[in-house]
């Protein structure tokens, strides 16, 4: 069994497919649609409309790159605000013509440059999940690989939230938590453990619904049960009154950090 330490190696892992690999393995007729009506583009999230199945959706999703150049033009997957508008904007587009949401959430965190916090990165994360709470149409995010703090939070609040088996949540790395509390990043495999940051954890603390396993399975055969289990969901959350989806997502948050 592996490590914390491990997993959060495997989320990061080079050959590890993208936000775009997961949309172009689970959907099809996949339309990319740019920019926040305010600022510009950003290209660390990408999301447009697409077909899962028969079944027009909206899909949005956290892009690293792959080669050196790609994550440097994908700004390593760190969104600026703009990024976190044009996700907005996509979501209350869906909501507008009565269609689901997807997000695939993989970042370190949001990018914490000086032009970034100028233009209002604190707001932009507070209003997606201010607006994600009560947006009228199902939503549903799958962890695919880093899930960093509030950056990863701002496309993940939603109906039920899903990790892959190798993918991590926390509010800190584990070397930004060595740092803190013992000033040494090299003891970022005793932080991953107390940091309780696996699937298996979130699972337990009720903070996701499913685990995707990923263990002797190929990301082809991956992304084949993904969509499944995504067609299955989208079909039980279309049919619910969508007063009782909201209440029901609003109740899902309220219960973290109760004790029993």
């Amino acid at each position: 069994m592996k490590s914390a330490y491990e997993k959060v190696q495997a989320a990061r892992a080079k050959n590890r497919p993208s936000g775009i690999g997961f949309i172009k393995g689970v959907f099809t007729d996949f339309i990319e649609l740019h920019g926040d009506r305010r600022f510009g583009e950003d290209t660390a999230i990408v999301g447009g409309i697409a077909r899962l199945r028969d079944k027009p959706v909206t899909v949005i999703a956290m892009e690293k790159g792959g080669n050196t150049k790609e994550k440097v033009f994908r700004n390593f997957g760190s969104p600026n605000p703009e990024g976190y508008r044009k996700a907005l904007r996509l979501m209350k587009q869906a909501e507008k013509f009565h269609r689901p949401v997807i997000c695939f959430v993989d970042t370190s965190g949001a990018f914490c440059g000086i032009g970034a916090e100028e233009r209002g990165q604190g707001q932009a994360i507070a209003e997606n999940l201010m607006e994600l709470m009560a947006l009228r149409t199902p939503v549903i995010a799958v962890l695919i690989g880093e899930g960093g703090s509030g950056g990863a939070l701002a496309l993940a609040v939603g109906d039920e939230i899903w990790m892959l088996e190798n993918a991590f949540y926390s509010v800190i790395s584990p070397e930004g938590c060595a740092s803190i509390l013992w000033k040494d990043a090299k003891k970022n495999k005793e932080a991953a453990e107390c940091l309780h940051l696996t699937a298996e954890d979130m699972k337990q603390m009720q903070v996701v619904e499913q685990v995707i396993p990923e263990e002797g399975l190929s990301f082809c055969e991956i992304f084949t049960y993904l969509e499944e289990l995504l067609w299955k969901a989208l079909e039980e959350k279309s049919q619910m009154d969508l007063d009782l989806l909201l209440e029901t997502r609003y109740q899902r948050f309220r219960r973290f950090g109760q004790l029993d």
